[in-house]
């Protein structure tokens, strides 16, 4: 049976007769929208990247609230897309939880932990016909103290809080997945020889940016507008804590992706032109 929404989509708290929660869906059709944010895990730590549209041109990019990075604790970072007001409750939200545990454990919160907490407090929003689900999605990584392992997971609208390999949300997810899933994130321990693939912190930031640049480039709606990119990490290079990817290591892999990029549409065209000479 399937639902128009007309009538069921007036709550989150009710749900229409096929079982879908629409107030939910649109809260994802608003992180649809918004700019594409990326998490790679690699061998020697987490990566995080976000592709921000300058709105307006005399905007200072340094602007705290226009940032879409935090740090949620020296050991745990947190990289948000979607609706921004709604983006910034959770990461103050984050930040409270790993003060709390803190104070209470007295140790540091492991980070999945900390996204199974938030991720409870997003579910929470779709419980309650006063309350709205948040239009926003976060990025988390982080570096477990005890476990001494690093874990990337993703809190969404509905309220999951999933570990991944290499993850993507916002405006080109599909495409942003589809280029991840071919570096074989999920493969980090098998040997390149059978098809698996050991990428560290330094690459996955070259990655992160070509994978941006291509949703950009690709993007039918972006009318020429410009973009920010904002990226950290936390792995051996930031002494396991989290920190912003210095200018000159961001610029060498604009460079080499942009280098990459025109190489592949060559390709492209070369090949393009031997099928239509066949």
């Amino acid at each position: 049976m399937a639902s128009s929404g007309s009538g069921y989509d007036l709550s989150a708290s009710t749900f229409s007769p096929d079982g879908r929660i629409f107030q939910v869906e649109y809260a994802t059709k608003a992180v649809m929208n918004a700019g594409t944010c990326l998490g790679i895990h690699a061998c020697d730590g987490i990566v995080m990247g976000i592709a921000k549209p300058l709105i307006h041109k005399m905007i200072v990019p340094s602007t705290a609230s226009y940032k879409r990075i935090n740090t949620v604790d020296t050991h745990v970072g947190i990289t948000s897309t979607g609706f921004l007001p709604d983006a910034r409750v959770l990461v103050a939200r984050a930040m409270e939880e790993a003060s709390d545990y803190k104070e209470h454990y007295g140790s540091s919160i492991a980070p999945h932990v900390l996204a199974d907490r938030l991720g409870n407090y997003v579910h929470y929003f779709t419980l309650h016909g006063y309350l709205r689900p948040f239009g926003a999605s976060c990025v988390m990584g982080g570096y477990d103290k005890e476990m001494k392992s690093y874990k990337l997971n993703m809190v969404e609208p509905n309220g999951t809080a999933y570990q991944y390999y290499g993850v993507a949300c916002g405006k080109g997810k599909q495409v942003a997945k589809t280029e991840l899933e071919k570096l074989n994130l999920n493969k980090q321990d098998v040997d390149v020889a059978d098809g698996g693939s050991k990428i560290t912190a330094k690459q996955a930031v070259k990655e992160i940016v070509k994978i941006l640049l291509l949703v950009h480039q690709d993007a039918k709606d972006n009318d020429g507008k410009p973009i920010e990119l904002e990226l950290s990490w936390i792995c051996d290079e930031s002494k396991n804590k989290h920190v912003r990817v210095p200018k000159s290591i961001i610029k060498e892999a604009k460079a080499w992706a942009t280098e990459q990029l025109e190489q592949e549409e060559d390709d492209d065209e070369d090949e393009d032109a031997e099928a239509m000479e066949e």
